[in-house]
């Protein structure tokens, strides 16, 4: 099974100022998730970010946050560790909007696009991987959403509570996947009209 480009929305949880400096291999996992903003960009995936008590934690990176505000993404404060108890899932999947005029007596393919597409499968990343990650997860693959982590996007600030959350995500059900893999899933060809864009992004 790969990612299909049309039914993706990007997530990327609590890249803040106030704690990457503290997490496992930061930087690294800092650029990975510049690369997936800018590859949501390039791509016109859906994307959203959220910061954890941002008050005390600090706004998104400057860096990733500009890269953010250029894909249009949608923003989330939270004090709850999981986003979904603060109402992520209703931001990934609103309600549908009201069809004009009489939906009935159109074709069935345009009742269909009238009713909206749902994008129900999340790319997600971000730190601490054990905490908020973890349980944004879990409670998105408990909302019936289909969840891929992406692992070198992610951090803790330690590396074994790290691996213990890609090891608990994995067996309940998560796909673990890398930036590139989501880069070249969605691309599927070296025909995509973006295909030179994304490349310059990974390389």
């Amino acid at each position: 099974m790969l990612l299909e480009l049309e039914t993706s929305q990007l997530v990327l949880v609590d890249y803040q100022i106030r704690l990457m400096p503290a997490l496992h291999e930061s930087d690294a996992v800092l650029q990975n998730a510049l690369r997936l903003a800018n590859i949501a960009a390039a791509l016109a995936v859906p994307a959203f970010y959220t910061e954890q008590n941002p008050s005390k934690l600090g706004e998104t990176v400057p860096a990733l946050l500009e890269a953010l505000r250029a894909a249009r993404a949608h923003p989330l404060a939270k004090m709850q560790f999981s986003a979904v108890e603060e109402g992520l899932g209703d931001m990934l999947r609103p309600p549908p909007k009201p069809v004009q005029g009489n939906a009935r007596s159109l074709p069935k393919h345009l009742q269909k696009a009238s009713a909206g597409a749902q994008r129900d499968t999340i790319v997600l990343a971000g730190c601490e991987a054990h905490v908020c990650l973890l349980q944004t997860a879990l409670d998105l693959l408990e909302d019936e959403f289909d969840v891929w982590v992406v692992t070198d996007a992610c951090s803790s600030r330690t590396e074994r509570n790290r691996d213990a959350a890609f090891d608990r995500l994995a067996g309940a059900g998560v796909e673990l996947v890398t930036t590139e893999m989501v880069a070249f899933e969605w691309l599927r060809s070296a025909e995509h009209p973006a295909f030179k864009t994304v490349q310059a992004l990974i390389k």
